[in-house]
């Protein structure tokens, strides 16, 4: 899952970014606001970490610039300020959730998860999609043959088709997803070798093939049953 910290303090966005990089989440960091700013406008995220208080600006008026867009990025607000009038103003800007620095890591991750699960997966830690049966949690998936035996990329790269089953994902936004916008990948080597073994492994589960290739444009997440509706 792609995230964005937008924090001042470099400290603690090096702690932040540390911690959920060992948890399995890319991340991208911006310490003031223009920065923040050119990376929401360029790129999609699951969730931004928002700091009201910002070099040069207010996150406020970039969560109300985001909502204005209609992006579906999902957004929690850290502030050092334990102001109800600053909490009820993100929430009712459009913000998921509120925390108060300090925080422990451990919650703030769980709170993105949260969000994720809530904006991809209507808040559900189980998931079932064709013959697939998908934990969240412990980040398995389970066919009638039994569990997947998937890399932690080919998880993140079945998740992100499925969460994106109406949209053509282009190659270089699969790359930004799974390995952020500081990857400099030349080639799409990478890429196809991860797609062909996440294809080769669902097929020999018992699925259809479910990763269609469009052609000139990238990838798409096709449920046989839903190509004619």
């Amino acid at each position: 899952m792609k995230v964005l910290i937008v924090e001042d303090e470099s400290s603690l966005s090096k702690s932040i970014t540390t911690y959920l990089g060992q948890n399995n989440f890319i991340c991208d960091t911006a310490l003031q606001f223009y920065e923040a700013k050119e990376k929401m406008h360029i790129n999609d995220y699951d969730c931004i970490v928002l700091d009201i208080t910002l070099p040069n600006g207010n996150g406020l008026e970039l969560l109300k610039e985001l909502k204005q867009t209609q992006r579906t990025d999902g957004v929690l607000i850290i502030s050092a300020k334990n102001s109800i009038a600053d909490k009820i103003n993100g929430l009712e800007l459009g913000a998921d959730d509120y925390l108060i620095k300090p925080f422990h890591l451990g919650e703030l991750a769980a709170r993105i998860n949260s969000i994720i699960r809530r904006r991809a997966f209507n808040g559900n830690n189980m998931m079932i999609v064709d013959k697939l049966n998908i934990n969240i949690l412990d980040k398995s998936v389970q066919t009638e043959k039994g569990v997947l035996d998937l890399t932690r990329k080919e998880y993140e790269l079945l998740l992100y088709f499925i969460s994106n089953q109406k949209r053509v994902l282009t190659k270089e936004a699969i790359i930004e997803h799974l390995w952020g916008t500081d990857a400099g990948m030349s080639n799409y080597d990478f890429i196809y070798a991860h797609i062909k073994n996440l294809r080769r492994k669902l097929i020999a589960a018992g699925c259809a093939d479910y990763i269609k290739a469009v052609y000139g444009m990238g990838y798409k997440f096709v449920i046989p049953d839903a190509v004619h509706s």
